[in-house]
């Protein structure tokens, strides 16, 4: 009896051994079989910031657009750049009401915050991004087998923007050379001007589709955290009227519709800083010919 089951151990260990050993061969061989490719691409899509005017996902939307290259390493990993464009705006006081009109609107003393500070603006964002995507499922463009999978990605983001809001002379100023919250002026000599280069996490997720041997739609929803509070030009107090302000930046830093603030006043909040967003689909196509593994 005490050989009989020392045979059903040992047989039972060399099947888990050889079970092990098989497994690994398998998969040494599945990614033998897929050769490395590259995709470009082109995106079209949507745009839109969060931030002190705006907190409501896909709210004043514009359209966004670009290009991206992808290297896929195997049929989970793969590496994107891209270089992308939209445009972002918001308006806190979107139909133009005077003081008297919200107040018949709203009630005497009960006009809403952002309705009251009435600012607004518009920016381009120009964004230069690398990537590292992860697949759920193997995926392989033009590879019958793994024909779709549902993607998460992450990576950083190098982005210009630059605010500018309508003066009532008709024309668009840039809101960051005004310093419209006491930047570069000697009444707060802290405030410095912010920079209009910043980097930026993107992360976010879609589905990869292959519709061909060398072509595939892929759709995806991203955001981007940014480490600025400026997207929208209004972070931190009102700052009254310091010496250096010209007439476009005493009307361009405060719009209140109950007359000016006092310094120090909030005029934003320096704690949350903004987000935008990116929403597409993108087009992509292999450029180094057919590439793919075996169907197996």
């Amino acid at each position: 009896m005490e050989i009989k089951f020392l045979q059903k151990k040992i047989t039972r260990k060399y099947i888990c051994i050889f079970s092990f050993i098989f497994i690994n061969l398998y998969c040494i061989n599945l990614n033998a079989q897929y050769k490395p490719n590259q995709e470009l691409g082109v995106l079209v899509g949507t745009g839109y910031y969060i931030g002190e005017i705006n907190n409501i996902h896909f709210n004043n939307s514009r359209v966004a657009g670009g290009i991206t290259y992808r290297k896929n390493f195997d049929r989970r990993f793969s590496f994107k750049s891209s270089a992308l464009y939209t445009n972002i705006y918001s308006y806190d006081n979107p139909d133009g009401l005077s003081f008297s009109e919200a107040e018949i609107l709203y009630g005497v003393g009960n006009i809403p915050t952002n309705i009251n500070r009435n600012l607004h603006f518009k920016s381009d964002i120009i964004e230069l991004s690398g990537q590292v995507e992860f697949n759920f499922l193997p995926y392989e463009t033009g590879n019958s087998l793994y024909p779709f999978s549902p993607f998460v990605y992450t990576g950083i983001s190098l982005f210009t923007f630059n605010p500018k809001s309508e003066a009532s002379d008709g024309q668009w100023y840039a809101l960051q050379e005004l310093g419209t919250e006491g930047q570069g002026t000697t009444a707060f000599p802290s405030r410095k001007p912010y920079s209009l280069t910043q980097l930026s996490i993107p992360f976010g997720g879609g589905i990869k589709i292959g519709v061909s041997d060398d072509f595939n739609v892929i759709i995806e929803y991203g955001l981007r955290k940014t480490f600025t509070d400026y997207l929208d030009d209004i972070s931190m107090t009102y700052v009254g009227i310091p010496s250096e302000f010209d007439n476009v930046a005493i009307e361009l830093s405060d719009r209140s519709l109950d007359g000016p603030k006092a310094a120090g006043i909030a005029r934003g909040d320096e704690t949350d800083k903004d987000w935008y967003s990116f929403a597409g689909i993108t087009l992509s196509f292999r450029i180094n010919g057919n590439s793919k593994g075996c169907d197996y």
